[in-house]
């Protein structure tokens, strides 16, 4: 009898902490996980994460376009909502033949860069501007190299290899872009 009570109180214990059971809405990668199951389990977490970070750049992007003084910024800033849309629209595709949730705003983290932004005035937002790019896509590059080469489900593989080079050009383009802009101003 002892023996069952302990065991009735482990399965309760290893629900407790549940978000369900805690009564907590779960976070769209904790969905992702439960999608995909089994092996793919990881790709769906890649492809939410992967979402949030290009609704994030689109975002970036905009504010970008509207705020920056340096022409080269501004163009940049383009070619991210560009870029970045059509791969969040190919990636809504994928998703959804995987019955992957995507996220439908940005993360909190994003709101804060883009608060932080838009309070800046115009040569200190070019520069923060894009030095937030390059760590973006820094880690934007590593992560789509390594779903391209260790993702399980074969098109989530392929997509990741199919974006990855358009996100290393963006990586090289912020990277000029960021040396253009310097640390004594914008170029115009």
């Amino acid at each position: 009898m002892k023996l069952r009570a302990l065991m009735v109180a482990g399965v309760v214990l290893a629900f407790a902490g549940s978000p369900a059971f805690a009564g907590q809405q779960p976070t769209t990668a904790e969905k992702a996980d439960r999608t995909m199951t089994g092996a793919k389990a990881p790709d769906a977490v890649f492809i939410t994460k992967a979402a949030g970070a290009g609704m994030a750049e689109v975002e970036l992007g905009r504010m970008g376009v509207e705020k920056a003084s340096s022409d080269e910024v501004k163009k940049f800033a383009q070619r991210m909502v560009d870029d970045h849309s059509k791969a969040n629209d190919e990636l809504k595709t994928l998703a959804q033949s995987k019955n992957v949730t995507l996220p439908d705003a940005a993360d909190p983290h994003v709101k804060a860069m883009q608060d932080k932004l838009s309070k800046m005035p115009s040569a200190s937002f070019d520069r923060a501007f894009m030095q937030a790019m390059v760590t973006d896509h820094r880690k934007a590059v590593n992560d789509f190299r390594l779903a391209s080469k260790a993702a399980k489900d074969p098109e989530v593989k392929a997509w990741a290899a199919k974006t990855l080079p358009t996100l290393e050009d963006h990586l090289k383009l912020a990277q000029s872009t960021t040396t253009a802009v310097g640390t004594s101003g914008s170029k115009k």
